[in-house]
């Protein structure tokens, strides 16, 4: 049987580059064939119909061709733009995180509607609310889920018994909780509190309504990113190039502005 020399695919523009003289490679992660390359022909020219379509986070309705190495792009319709996700350094910035994270979690032509969903619902979040930290950890949480590598937050992961509301440790090597007296089963766990294990608990098993207006202290905050960007990191066996740029973000933000008045975005 012949196979289809066009197909069609809702998708997100993970990356863009420059391709020849006029065209784009883009990476694209799409509902129905997972993480893709495509190439956008004339892209770059500014009476090109597709400019806008291929720009980064852009979710659109494509209509392939059937190449050799690469695939065409030779149509697009937007879905969804996002347009706050490029008004604004700090959105951005979390936009970023996003794909990249979902980038290094998936592999070419592995279709997982799942994660798709996920991505979307996430530049969707970080385009309209506020609490960028809170979100990135929610964020976090379910891709860890989807992609198989969810932390064990309920049980100690040395002994099994039920992990008790008390300050414990967190093993990356180990993939969750380590109880006090298992301390000595990964001597590089890190030491969590019983509220940042609480809150942890509570993004990992609840849904996105139930979430969107915590309000948690600083001190809390940096508490569970350290401990999600020590499990990520540990997992990918290398630093995320958002994550460098978010810190420097940040420390620039200090430099100008009171403490209590960055409140949680950055």
């Amino acid at each position: 049987m012949a196979r289809e020399r066009t197909f069609r695919s809702e998708a997100i523009v993970l990356k863009r580059a420059d391709f020849g003289e006029a065209d784009r490679l883009v990476t694209l992660f799409s509902r129905e064939q997972g993480k893709m390359k495509a190439i956008a022909k004339g892209a770059r020219k500014p009476q090109s119909r597709k400019t806008g379509h291929v720009e980064l986070f852009m979710r659109s309705h494509f209509l392939f061709a059937k190449g050799g190495d690469l695939d065409i792009i030779t149509q697009a319709d937007m879905v969804e733009a996002y347009a706050a996700l490029r008004d604004d350094l700090v959105r951005t910035t979390y936009a970023s995180y996003a794909v990249e994270l979902l980038d290094r979690f998936t592999v070419e032509h592995d279709k997982h509607l799942g994660l798709y969903q996920l991505l979307a619902e996430a530049l969707s979040w970080f385009a309209t609310q506020e609490d960028m930290l809170l979100l990135a950890r929610y964020y976090e949480l379910r891709l860890l889920s989807l992609a198989g590598f969810q932390p064990q937050l309920f049980t100690c992961v040395a002994c099994g018994e039920t992990i008790t509301e008390q300050d414990q440790f967190f093993s990356a090597d180990l993939g969750g909780l380590l109880c006090p007296n298992c301390r000595s089963a990964d001597r590089r766990a890190q030491p969590v509190s019983a509220v940042a294990v609480k809150v942890l608990r509570y993004l990992q098993t609840r849904p996105y309504d139930a979430i969107r207006h915590l309000h948690l202290r600083r001190p809390v905050h940096t508490e569970l990113e350290q401990i999600m960007h020590h499990y990520l990191t540990h997992i990918l066996e290398r630093n995320l190039k958002s994550i460098d740029f978010l810190h420097r973000l940040r420390q620039e933000a200090a430099l100008f502005a009171p403490a209590d008045d960055l409140g949680n975005r950055p």
